[in-house]
């Protein structure tokens, strides 16, 4: 398994999934590959272009209660085996490791559920961590569902220390959830 910076050759089998019911966002789940889908048919190379966003000029993030929050520089990446297995991105706030309130974690992943039990997610991860380094990052930060076991594992397979059990914000359901950090020095 490798990672893929998105591009137009690869595009069909990222929308073949979204057409199967996966979603690449974990927060609004299946509203959000409507959403893809239909930017992608509204101009693909608009879209593959906008996954890449280091400098956060897409405009502001709708969170899912409707409000918007500026957009922090960020980007995401295909796992690739044999075909699309899922994606991981990648957010960060230029000059420190802190985020703001409204963002649950540096990096987020979902895999597709026919290639789920395999340790896409726990590769890319790994992959995707020297990236992080790169921006500076002493430390990332990710949260996880109390009762998502198998992310959990991700996270702690690739160094992660739970910090805290903490209830999301309203906007995000109010749900109990574990913060852990990744330390990258």
């Amino acid at each position: 398994m490798h990672l893929l910076v998105p591009s137009l050759a690869q595009l069909d089998a990222y929308a073949d999934a979204l057409k199967r019911g996966w979603s690449p966002d974990n927060i609004r789940m299946a509203a959000a590959a409507p959403e893809e889908l239909a930017r992608i048919a509204a101009d693909p190379a608009a879209f593959v272009t906008a996954l890449d966003d280091r400098q956060a000029k897409g405009g502001p993030i709708a969170l899912p209660d409707g409000s918007q929050v500026p957009r922090l520089p960020s980007y995401r990446r295909w796992m690739w085996d044999d075909g699309f297995c899922g994606s991981i991105n990648f957010r960060w706030q230029p000059g420190t490791a802190a985020l703001p309130p409204h963002c649950l974690g540096h990096i987020g992943y979902a895999v597709v559920p026919w290639r789920r039990g395999s340790g896409y997610a726990t590769r890319a991860l790994a992959l995707l961590l020297p990236e992080a380094r790169k921006e500076g990052l002493d430390y990332v930060e990710l949260t996880a569902d109390i009762d998502n076991v198998p992310s959990q594992r991700v996270i702690t397979n690739n160094g992660g220390v739970l910090v805290k059990r903490f209830r999301k914000a309203p906007v995000y359901g109010g749900v109990e959830a574990f913060l852990f950090r990744i330390d990258l020095s």
